[in-house]
């Protein structure tokens, strides 16, 4: 089966094309996956994640790139977010902090967050509860359509005017 052929019975969600995309490229991707130091996920978490990506992402596969260099960037992609992810978080484990002015830094930073929720709670509701759902829960513009029935476009404007407000405030402060 051509590429194209190929690419379009995933998009339509042909199982026998997953099923053949999963055994042709399975140890490739494992094999893509062991270069990488993990700490937490193993390279069969990342393998099965690429592959999850593709089925519910298939509609935004081309017909015009090889299935496996969109395959592999997929994997890679994968990889190197969660170990930006990963080394944050061992960035701030206490054990790699120097001990001395958290208790300082601690006050500042419950200062400030107290501050930013005093804005955020002057901000008009609708404006509230946009800018919570992006900002703090970390909800993108789509996820924030679909539970409040406004557009993207309408969301983005919220924020942009919700962010334009606490910037000038914080810069009066």
């Amino acid at each position: 089966m051509d590429n194209r052929k190929f690419i379009l019975s995933l998009k339509k969600g042909n199982e026998a094309a997953f099923r053949e995309a999963y055994l042709n490229y399975y140890d490739k991707l494992i094999n893509i996956a062991k270069r990488f130091n993990f700490t937490v996920l193993t390279p069969q978490d990342f393998v099965q994640e690429t592959f999850l990506r593709v089925y519910n992402k298939r509609e935004l596969l081309h017909e015009d790139v090889l299935f496996d260099k969109q395959l592999f960037v997929i994997c890679k992609n994968i990889i190197l977010n969660h170990l930006n992810r990963e080394n944050k978080i061992v960035q701030l484990e206490p054990s790699h902090v120097v001990m001395e002015n958290v208790d300082n830094d601690h006050e500042i930073f419950e200062e400030r967050q107290e501050i930013l929720n005093n804005l955020i709670n002057e901000l008009p509701e609708q404006q509230q509860k946009i800018y919570t759902l992006h900002k703090l829960e970390n909800l993108s513009y789509k996820e924030i359509a679909a539970l409040t029935d406004l557009s993207e476009k309408t969301i983005a404007n919220h924020i942009y005017l919700a962010s334009k407000f606490i910037r000038k405030k914080v810069e009066n402060h």
